[in-house]
């Protein structure tokens, strides 16, 4: 066999090592990344004792009276669990409050209580992969978005035409409020979007955390696992961008970060703020972390969404 040959041959099995050793890397991180299962890198929840500030609300939650809402996922006939929870006066003002990654309706009995109090009727979707809902991947918002629509049709079918809507959500719901925000056709009784957190887009943020948690490259990894998960899911990571849904928005959005958020970082929302074409408030809450600003400043974060709802939902 002559001297190139071998040479050719050699750096064909290099490169086919390289290839193998990177597909098997992007396998590894879609499951870290999209597939429903604990997570390392997510702090642990921990039992609400009376000295907790949460107790309250988390009293409330636990006894206040839960309808039990279904409904069919926008695509794969998922089965789609909610808690609704009505206003403690009849009214026509709903919020529909999206969690986070690995979150689940009930984590967000605080945000429930705080819109409760502010006389919303409450309803608290699981998401696709989620708490009590079918699905075996996470959707970072995307094809949830989707699902939201069918939830906000499904109050409306329910409390009448005449019903006024806020979608809410934080971290990975902050991101699936604003890719809701840009849907076509959207009901004209959602009046306003509250948005916490969020990211720019599924791309951005997982080529972060796969920086920040596993110190591995952007390239070609995210792009690996984006193909992969475009082939099972059908959806790519650069697809999945709330800051392209927010340039479509003209409804009221009120987007908040904390200031010294490292999850999803502050950064990121500022593009998303400018991008956004209808009236917008902007607040980053000081010194608070990721999904961290109602927990640090409350009465702060309270006042604000009161103020900037009572414009446009009355």
């Amino acid at each position: 066999m002559k001297k190139r040959t071998k040479i050719i041959i050699a750096c064909s099995s290099v490169v086919a090592l390289v290839t193998l050793g990177l597909f098997g890397a992007g396998l590894y991180f879609y499951q870290v990344a999209v597939v429903p299962a604990p997570k390392s890198f997510l702090s642990k929840s921990h039992r609400i004792t009376r000295n907790n500030p949460q107790y309250p609300a988390h009293e409330w939650y636990q006894h206040v009276t839960k309808k039990r809402w279904y409904e069919v996922s926008a695509t794969r006939h998922l089965i789609l669990d909610a808690n609704y929870i009505s206003a403690a006066k009849p009214t026509q003002k709903t919020v529909l409050i999206a969690h986070g990654f690995m979150g689940n309706k009930d984590k967000m009995f605080a945000y429930a209580c705080m819109f409760h109090r502010l006389g919303y009727n409450v309803l608290l979707p699981d998401a696709r992969g989620h708490g009590d809902s079918q699905g075996n991947y996470i959707g970072y918002g995307w094809p949830d978005r989707l699902d939201y629509v069918k939830w906000i049709q499904k109050v409306i079918a329910t409390n009448g035409p005449n019903s006024q809507i806020v979608m809410f959500g934080t971290s990975m719901g902050g991101a699936a409020t604003m890719m809701v925000s840009g849907v076509n056709g959207l009901p004209k009784q959602v009046k306003a979007f509250v948005e916490d957190c969020g990211y720019t887009d599924v791309y951005d943020e997982v080529a972060y955390q796969a920086k920040e948690l596993y110190h591995l490259p952007k390239f070609p990894l995210v792009g690996i696992v984006s193909l992969i998960n475009h082939a099972k899911n059908g959806y790519s990571f650069k697809q999945a961008s709330a800051l392209n849904q927010v340039k479509k928005n003209q409804r009221p959005m009120l987007f908040i970060h904390g200031a010294k958020d490292h999850f999803v970082p502050t950064k990121m929302v500022y593009p998303l703020y400018r991008a956004d074409k209808g009236p917008k408030q902007l607040l980053i809450v000081p010194g608070a972390s990721h999904a961290d600003s109602y927990q640090k400043h409350p009465t702060l974060y309270r006042d604000t969404v009161k103020q900037f709802l009572a414009k446009y939902v009355k």
